[in-house]
């Protein structure tokens, strides 16, 4: 019979809630909403979570619980990645959302992020290892080289696409400054894992990669080129917001993350001399749902 489990974690980008009943043959997607916060950008910035994001936030959170407790989920696992992490005022918002809304929210580590995205990758997107599962959020691009079904080394790059328009400055139309600027700090910082061992293929998932296939592949095909990424790369440089979103059909906050999308993962795939790469459909937060599914204690899960 299964049970219905949700999750919601507050990433850089955004915070995103999946609400799925799970059984042994694997999970049905019940509720599957997210909603803009931008706060890898804003930590990037300001080192902190202001208090009108914080007040977004906790909106989003108390619209979360009224969906969870529509749905009657049983089990209930909300936690925060990289944004979270580097705010110095996140032991603040941790509470103030635990003593108005009564969630227990977990900061898990780059690590488990990684684990929990390779598991989920697995279920449409498995094949021959060694390979590289990579995942651009806002805040930052997590690197794992998988071999022999498990994560043998794993990286978090401060790269994501907040961070990089923090970084830069960016706006649209992109000068060729602002263009040089990010492709000099995803080069410097993409330069952390040049030394790993070559792969078989490579894998991204997350929400800026899925943003990425809808624009490009609207017919579904799940893998991308890097003559793809480049030509989306060049078109979205040139145009503001309003147009990209009729362009690609996505949505106005996704634009803006599908250049710097393109640069980021054109950067892993000429350093892996990989000409290709397949966008999973699943990412971190249905590998936790799988994982309680499956009877973890939720503690596993922070370890």
């Amino acid at each position: 019979m299964g049970r219905i489990i949700a999750c919601a974690d507050i990433g850089s980008n955004t915070a995103h809630l999946l609400i799925a009943h799970a059984t042994e043959s694997g999970l049905k997607r019940l509720v599957n909403e997210s909603i803009w916060l931008s706060l890898g950008e804003v930590v990037t910035r300001e080192g902190e979570i202001p208090k009108q994001n914080a007040k977004e936030l906790l909106s989003a959170m108390k619209h979360f619980d009224a969906l969870i407790k529509e749905y009657g989920a049983k089990d209930t696992y909300i936690f925060a990645t990289e944004a979270m992490r580097k705010a110095s005022n996140h032991e603040e918002l941790l509470n103030i959302v635990k003593t108005k809304v009564g969630f227990n929210i977990d900061i898990i580590s780059p690590r488990m992020e990684a684990e929990l995205s390779y598991k989920a990758s697995q279920i449409d997107t498995s094949g021959p290892e060694p390979m590289l599962l990579l995942e651009a959020g806002g805040g930052s691009v997590q690197v794992a080289h998988c071999r022999k079904g498990k994560i043998r080394e794993e990286f978090s790059l401060p790269i994501g696409t907040g961070a990089l328009t923090a970084h830069a400055g960016l706006s649209y139309p992109a000068t060729q400054d602002m263009i040089a600027a990010v492709r000099e700090k995803i080069t410097e910082e993409a330069s952390a894992i040049s030394d790993l061992p070559r792969v078989k293929r490579v894998v991204a998932c997350g929400g800026v990669a899925r943003g990425l296939w809808r624009a490009l592949h609207p017919d579904g095909d799940q893998t991308l080129t890097a003559e793809e990424l480049k030509f989306l790369a060049w078109d979205c440089q040139r145009l503001i917001p309003s147009t990209i979103v009729a362009r690609y059909d996505v949505k106005l906050k996704r634009a803006e993350t599908l250049l710097l999308g393109a640069l980021i993962y054109l950067e892993f795939l000429g350093l892996f001399a990989h000409d290709e790469l397949t966008v999973s459909k699943y990412g971190v937060r249905e590998g936790a749902i799988l994982e309680l599914a499956k009877g973890k204690e939720k503690g596993w899960l922070t370890s």
